[in-house]
């Protein structure tokens, strides 16, 4: 528990001037755009620190941000005066999420070492922002596998961030960094959060100002017991999976046909337009000759008659008019037609049979 109220402790804040100086330090902070991490900046901002905010995007969490930077930027800085950086590390996330030296948690989330890769990230980028050390937005004993002690010590360790990691949330529980004991730091200033509870910082919100944030269940679909469950299987059919593959597995109804190949409907016309935006060579794109209705990706097959008749079947199960038969039109990435079917919607069985 907090032996200082957050009132206290941001109100002795607000009475130090936060006129930043030539000589203030540089600090990069781990930045989800989640209230922890926004607060995070905040405490350093009130000591005169530039904080600047890397938010990493992965297949799994801040993805939609990806070709979006400038709105990102411009919107941050508003909201929070905060400088902002995206940095897309998917490639060795993938290479990371298929055999985490520390494990899954109670899903697919491995987040002991999704840490230490995005802390050992932001050492490396220390020089080119002229940084001097490392933020994030943990709290002690706010998550059951990433923030207990122990973890945190973990984290700093791997990642080559041995002094120069401040958690300033929860920084009088913790030992001091190395920019606290040079004064680049006012440690007296850093706050003591610890557990699972979000009063305190949901007070210190108000204090800063901060009206809109997300809800802190987070954005990892990693963590997701569903979705996780799909991409555990798309992991164990094809362990080549890529960034691309990640994505779709996240959209749509799936199904694993006869041959072991993968069938995507999209549910909507939202996801209509992403199936077909992420389509790429070797792919096959399904939809209905004469009407409007669904979208589907048929990918990593070996083409068959008998197994493009099952796609198309299934497909024609999801139109919202139903007929006894449909054409389905079977085409490549581009605008090349591959054939037509004409097909009837497929049964319960086949769609339990073959469904994700």
């Amino acid at each position: 528990m907090n032996t200082k109220s957050p009132n206290h402790q941001i109100t002795k804040s607000l009475n130090h001037s936060i006129t930043q100086s030539p000589n203030s330090p540089t600090c990069l902070v781990l930045y989800s755009g989640g209230l922890d991490s926004i607060l995070a900046c905040k405490v350093l901002q009130e000591q005169g620190i530039h904080v600047i905010a890397l938010y990493f995007i992965t297949p799994f969490f801040g993805y939609k941000l990806k070709g979006q930077e400038s709105i990102s930027k411009k919107k941050a800085l508003a909201d929070h005066g905060i400088q902002f950086e995206k940095i897309d590390i998917s490639e060795a996330y993938l290479k990371m999420v298929k055999s985490p030296e520390y494990g899954y948690g109670k899903y697919m989330n491995p987040c002991i070492d999704c840490r230490i890769l995005m802390v050992r990230k932001a050492m490396k980028m220390l020089g080119e922002f002229n940084a001097s050390f490392v933020v994030t937005g943990e709290v002690l004993g706010q998550r059951p596998m990433s923030q207990r002690r122990d973890a945190l010590r973990i984290i700093e360790r791997d990642s080559g961030a041995d002094g120069l990691l401040l958690r300033p949330l929860s920084a009088l529980h913790l030992r001091p960094t190395d920019m606290e004991n040079k004064g680049l730091v006012d440690r007296s200033r850093l706050l003591e959060l610890t557990g699972r509870g979000r009063k305190d910082q949901i007070a210190l919100a108000v204090k800063y100002g901060i009206k809109e944030y997300p809800a802190p269940a987070g954005g990892c679909v990693l963590a997701d017991p569903i979705l996780s469950r799909r991409l555990k299987r798309v992991f164990e059919l094809w362990p080549d999976f890529d960034v691309n593959d990640c994505v779709l597995a996240q959209m749509g109804k799936h199904f694993i046909l006869p041959d072991r190949s993968w069938l995507v409907i999209g549910r909507d016309e939202r996801e209509n337009a992403k199936i077909v935006s992420i389509i790429r060579k070797g792919d096959i794109k399904l939809d209905l000759a004469r009407v409007p209705g669904p979208t589907g990706l048929w990918r990593k097959m070996i083409y068959s008659d008998v197994n493009a008749d099952i796609a198309a079947s299934i497909l024609c199960r999801y139109t919202k008019v139903k007929k006894r038969s449909e054409e389905v039109k079977l085409s490549g990435p581009g605008s090349e037609n591959i054939k037509i079917f004409r097909t009837v919607p497929a049964s319960d069985e086949t769609i339990n049979k073959y469904g994700m």
